[in-house]
């Protein structure tokens, strides 16, 4: 493999990684897999602060990851759900935990940065 299609391949994962790739964009990309979810059933199941959740919500949505939808009648809601481009990720997900089911020691802890 030449020194030039290395670079063309790495420049593909690096894109994408910066796409997806913040813990807490992967965290809630992962959730969101399941079906759609509340501002606070998000909150409680990746245990992200709201700041943080609303961020990374609103970075997910401004690049098609994710779809917002307000629920206006009582009790005000907001609601999240995967875009075809967020669903799209489910065989990514699938493989990383297949990855982890092999590779990783599932008594040691994970560690999770702010």
């Amino acid at each position: 493999m030449s020194s030039e299609r290395y670079s063309e391949d790495a420049c593909v994962v690096i894109d994408s990684l910066e796409q997806i790739g913040s813990q807490w964009r992967l965290i809630v990309l992962h959730d969101l897999q399941e079906g759609e979810k509340r501002f606070n059933e998000l909150k409680r199941s990746t245990d992200a602060s709201s700041r943080t959740l609303s961020r990374v919500l609103d970075d997910l949505g401004e690049m098609g990851f994710v779809d917002r939808r307000l629920e206006e009648e009582s009790p005000v809601a907001t609601y999240y759900s995967l875009t075809e481009k967020g669903r799209s990720l489910e065989p990514v997900f699938d493989a990383i935990d297949e990855w982890a089911e092999e590779w990783l020691d599932p008594d040691e802890e994970a560690v999770v940065a702010d």
